[in-house]
Parts: structure tokens; C-alpha cells; sequence
């Protein structure tokens, strides 16, 4: 894997711009990584000025970083060339709504247009950008950022270094009804939401509240967009879910668990910790920890691997059974022996 620092197209500057992801590893071209390092310089028009390189990856010809963790370097290139940007001075916009007995930390920057409700707590250092609605009650920690357009209902509670994209709804009930003879009676959701430390949630992905105790999202987790975590969900630290996965109410999902896009659970099964649940499965009954599993309803992956392999040779395999079927004088329609 290469990572270079390509000059500036203007000015002569070394910028970081350019990612190189599939990349033959060294070792496994004839013609060296050096050749490989020149022809990717080619083919991108640029000039490599350097490279972060595996510990054990050979000599090449311009300065290289050898790190242990190439792609984790390059992240932190990344971050040393391109700092994160506040983009609002502290303070309150004029055209802000700060309820009565809200706290706001110091440094904190509340943008046009947003509306924080009574006795709000909000720590410090916190963003909100231009738009975002806090309701009453609600508690937020150090280093908060809230994109435009956000909305975090009632008693909410949301911890430190927490990241809401654009359109994050945090705290609508849940989707709870009783059939009734004459329609669907709303069931209450009274609980909440509890957003742990260092989580981070995608555009316009929306988690509901409880209808008693609390949703959580534990800390560390990463949510991508259009995420829907049903009511009296419980996700573990650590967790990964991809685009427009979505868990009906009281899923559990463990520690560092793993869900492709639009994989979906059906409602209160649990999924063990580790576990890496494909795109589009659908979850159906409890998954073990550390477990793989793919497909709709899911099943264990290596077994879905084979079941997919051998799903486009069904229609020959049918006229097989049926010429043997002919052969033997068997109809289709007659049992055949035990």
C-alpha cells in the first residue's frame, strides 16, 4: 500500500492528497516496487516526493516512512496536514434560541437558526451548526458537534466527543402499537436515549427512544447513514453499521459487531459480540459471538457461500433428477422410496 505526499499543482506545495489502495504489495511484481511506484506516479500525474511503507517493505528509491501500520500512518498524515476545522467562532448566533436554564460550556458555539430548549446542559467546546433543534432536558457533553438540521428530542442524554451528521434524529418514539379491533393503539415510549463517548452517527440516521428505560449506543460505535435503531436497542462499544442497516426494537448487538449495508434484524434477537453480520442478511434469531453470517434469513456464511456457488447450477440439476427420474419410471408427482 502506498501513501504519497504528490506536489502542489499551483504553487510547488506538498499537499496530501492522494490515496493509493490496491496497490501490489511489494515483492510480487517482476519489476520491483520501485517500478511499480513509478508507474503509479505516471498514471496519477503527479510526482511522489515520499511513501508510507510497511516495516518489512524493500528499499525504494525516494524517502519512505516505514510504519507498522501503514494505513493507521496515513490517517495521521491526513490529520497533520488538513487539522480538523472548527468552522464557527464561540459564541451564541444573535438569530439563536437558548432556553431558560440551559448551561452552556465554555467555547462553545451555538449557530443561526438553531434552538436549544430549557434546562439544557451542554459542555464544553460544543458546535452547533446552523438549524439544530435540542428539545428540554436534554444532557451533552464535552466536544459535541451538531450538523445542520439535527434534532435531539426530550431528556436525551449524549455523551463526550459525540458527532451528529446532518439530519440525526435522536429520541422519537418508537414504532409501538396494539391492534385493536377498532385501529392501532399508540403504545407510550417514556424512556430515552443514551449516546455514549466517542460515537459518531451518519446523515439523517435517526434512533428512537424507549418505551421504558433507555436505547443505547455504546461508546465508540459508528453508525453511517440512514442507520434506523429501533426502540429498546442496545448496541455494544465498538460497533460498525453500515448504510440503511436497520434493528427493530430491544436488538441487542455486542461488542465491536460488524453489520453491512441494509442488513436488518427483525426485532428483540440478539447478536453475539464480534459477531460480522454481512450486507442485506437479514437477522431472524440469535447470532453467536464472533460468528459470520450472510444472507435473508441469515445463516452461517461459509455455508451461504456454498449455497450461493451452487444456487446457478439449480435449473441443470433439476433436468438431471428428471432424466433420471425417466430412466428409473418414477414420476415427478409420486414419492419415492424411503
Amino acid at each position: 500500500m502506498g501513501r504519497f505526499l504528490p506536489r502542489g499543482p499551483r504553487q510547488g506545495e506538498h499537499d496530501c492528497a492522494t490515496l493509493v489502495d490496491r496497490w501490489t504489495a511489494p515483492g510480487r511484481s517482476a519489476k520491483g516496487p520501485s517500478m511499480q511506484l513509478a508507474d503509479i506516479a505516471r498514471a496519477l500525474g503527479c510526482e511522489l516526493r515520499a511513501v508510507i511503507l510497511p516495516r518489512d517493505a524493500p528499499p525504494v528509491r525516494l524517502p519512505a516512512l516505514l510504519a507498522p501500520h501503514p494505513y493507521l500512518a496515513f490517517i495521521g498524515a491526513i490529520e497533520l496536514f488538513h487539522p480538523p476545522v472548527r468552522g464557527t467562532a464561540p459564541g451564541v448566533h444573535p438569530a439563536a434560541v437558548i432556553g431558560d436554564g440551559t448551561t452552556l460550556g465554555p467555547g462553545t458555539s451555538i449557530g443561526p437558526h438553531a434552538v436549544v430548549g430549557r434546562n439544557v446542559t451542554i459542555g464544553r467546546d460544543a458546535v452547533l451548526h446552523p438549524n439544530v433543534t435540542i428539545y428540554d432536558r436534554v444532557r451533552i457533553g464535552d466536544g459535541f458537534t451538531a450538523h445542520a438540521g439535527v434534532v435531539v428530542r426530550e431528556g436525551v442524554e449524549i455523551g463526550d466527543r459525540v458527532t451528529l451528521h446532518a439530519g440525526v434524529v435522536l429520541g422519537s418514539d418508537g414504532f409501538g402499537y396494539l391492534p385493536l379491533p377498532d385501529g392501532n393503539r399508540k403504545i407510550p415510549h417514556i424512556g430515552t436515549v443514551v449516546i455514549e463517548d466517542d460515537v459518531e452517527i451518519g446523515a439523517n440516521a435517526t434512533i428512537d427512544r424507549a418505551a421504558l428505560g433507555a436505547t443505547v449506543v455504546g461508546r465508540g460505535s459508528k453508525l453511517d447513514n440512514l442507520v434506523m435503531v429501533g426502540h429498546g436497542c442496545r448496541i455494544g462499544p465498538g460497533c460498525l453499521l453500515a448504510g440503511q442497516v436497520g434493528l427493530g426494537g430491544g436488538t441487542v448487538l455486542g461488542a465491536r459487531g460488524m453489520m453491512g449495508g441494509q442488513a436488518g434484524a427483525a426485532g428483540h434477537v440478539t447478536v453475539g459480540d464480534g459477531a460480522q453480520i454481512a450486507a442485506q442478511t437479514g437477522i431472524h434469531r440469535a447470532i453467536p459471538a464472533r460468528a459470520q453470517y450472510s444472507g435473508s434469513p441469515a445463516i452461517e456464511g461459509g455455508v451461504w457461500r456454498r449455497v450461493t456457488a451452487a444456487f446457478p447450477r439449480l435449473p441443470e440439476l433439476f433436468r438431471r433428477v428428471r432424466r433420471l427420474e425417466q430412466r428409473m419410471g418414477v414420476s415427478p408427482d409420486e414419492p419415492g422410496d424411503e
